[in-house]
C-alpha cells in the first residue's frame, strides 16, 4: 500500500491521497496504481498541503471521486523498488510474528502505524517504536522479528 484516498478535489475527479510511502515516484505522471484490485494510470499529479492530488483514469467526476474516499492504494508488484538495508515494506511486515531476545511469543505485527518520529508496530495491545534500540532483528525469510522491550511496554 503506498496511499489512501482521502477525499476528493475539485470538479473533475481528482482525488487526495494520503501518501504511505517514502517514494514519491509512485505517484509521478503514466504511473499505474491500484484502486480496488483495479490499475488505474496516473493522468495528473501534484503534491498539495501534504497530500498527492491525483487524476486517476476513468475517474472524471466529482461523484466518481466521492466513491474512492477511503480506498487503499497500492503499487503493482512487478513494479517494486529496490529497497535499502534494513528497510522493508509495511505489508511485508504484518503478519510476520514479534518475539522478545528470550524466545517468548509476544503475538503477530497486525499494523505499522506511521508516525512524525518514527512507525510502531501494533502487536496486540503493545505499541513498539520501530527503532534499533528495540526492534533487534527482522528476518522476512522465517517471518520474524526480535524485539527488547523495556519495563512497562507491555502493560504488566
Amino acid at each position: 500500500m503506498i496511499g489512501r484516498i482521502v477525499g476528493s478535489f475539485g470538479i473533475k475527479g481528482e482525488v487526495k491521497v494520503q501518501p504511505l510511502t517514502d517514494f514519491d515516484e509512485r505517484f509521478d505522471l503514466g504511473q499505474t496504481v491500484f484502486v480496488r484490485s483495479s490499475p488505474r494510470k496516473i493522468e495528473s499529479s501534484r503534491f498539495h498541503k501534504g497530500q498527492w492530488l491525483l487524476g486517476l483514469e476513468g475517474c472524471t467526476s466529482r461523484s466518481a471521486a466521492e466513491e474512492l474516499q477511503w480506498e487503499d492504494v497500492y503499487a503493482p508488484s512487478e513494479g517494486r523498488l529496490e529497497l535499502p538495508q534494513d528497510t522493508f515494506l509495511t505489508k511485508d511486515l504484518i503478519g510476520m510474528e514479534v518475539f522478545e531476545e528470550d524466545g517468548t511469543s509476544l503475538g503477530v505485527v497486525e499494523d505499522v502505524l506511521p508516525y512524525p518520529a518514527h512507525d510502531l508496530f501494533q502487536v496486540g495491545a503493545i505499541l513498539i517504536p520501530v527503532v534499533k534500540e528495540f526492534v533487534r532483528a527482522v528476518d522476512p525469510a522465517a517471518r520474524r522479528i526480535t524485539v527488547r522491550l523495556i519495563e512497562g511496554m507491555k502493560g504488566e
